[in-house]
């Protein structure tokens, strides 16, 4: 059985509304659908965060390549497709 905490939230009633006709129509709580919405919320952002997480830490490992030469490869994988192309 998974457990669970209580957590009060402000909305707005349009939303709180709008979140009702939602729950209506999916046959589902208002608080299943807010947790549901928090969790999904939640888990995209600190996604983003561990992103950027990363992304310092390959600047500060030397992990990196330079735009200069990022636009090189870019521009030889292109010029190569368009010669097989032709």
């Amino acid at each position: 059985m998974t457990t669970s905490t209580t957590m009060t939230i402000r909305l707005d009633p349009q939303l709180k509304a709008k979140l009702g006709r939602l729950a209506d129509g999916t046959r589902r709580s208002r608080s299943f659908l807010a947790a549901e919405a928090v969790e999904t919320y939640v888990d995209r952002e600190l996604a983003i965060i561990e992103g950027i997480e990363r992304g310092l830490a390959d600047v500060q490992a030397g992990r990196t390549v330079s735009h200069e030469d990022a636009m090189a490869s870019l521009r030889q994988v292109i010029d190569a497709a368009a010669d097989n192309a032709a």
